[in-house]
């Protein structure tokens, strides 16, 4: 019975489906001698494991031993205040070649006689008949197509008698 349950740890372990519980079961077992004969195998598997955990210990033990021979590590700091002043100047530069080349390419100022004011009155009539020239065009274009929904109706009406 002991040999199905470890059986069925070690597929879990296998499939990383075990708890820290089973895991800990599993290591036990492989560490005592009375292990059955198919699961050999994996017996240096787990005794590694518990072979490096005991290497570890012993070795942070060491160094807990030497604190007086200990050399101070030196952590890297990061100067914070040169990292912020750094992004505030990316920042400015960004805002400030934006603004410059918004201020470049926009359309320029339209002075007081180019919108739409004539001093001459004949010069006004022509900007006037151009203008509804060009309106009279666009409308004809939109009545051109009614025409042809009218011949259409018509010929839906023959065909189609109601």
């Amino acid at each position: 019975m002991e040999f199905n349950k470890i059986e069925d740890i070690l597929e879990k372990y296998f499939e990383g489906e075990t708890s820290i519980a089973e895991e800990k079961e599993l290591k036990d077992y492989f560490s005592s001698p009375n292990v059955a004969q198919h699961l050999e195998q994996y017996k240096p598997m787990f005794g590694y494991f518990s072979q490096v955990k005991e290497q570890k210990s012993t070795q942070e033990f060491k160094n807990l031993a030497r604190t007086d021979e200990a050399i101070p590590l030196k952590t890297k700091k990061r100067n914070v205040a040169w990292l912020s002043i750094a992004a505030s100047v990316v920042v400015l530069l960004g805002v400030g070649t934006y603004f410059y080349v918004s201020e470049k390419n926009a359309a320029p100022v339209v002075a007081q006689s180019e919108l739409g004011t004539y001093d001459d009155p004949e010069e006004a009539l022509a900007a006037t008949q151009k203008a509804l020239a060009l309106l009279s065009n666009n409308v004809n274009v939109g009545i051109e197509s009614v025409q042809y929904i009218k011949e259409y109706e018509q010929s839906k009406n023959k065909i189609f008698k109601q």
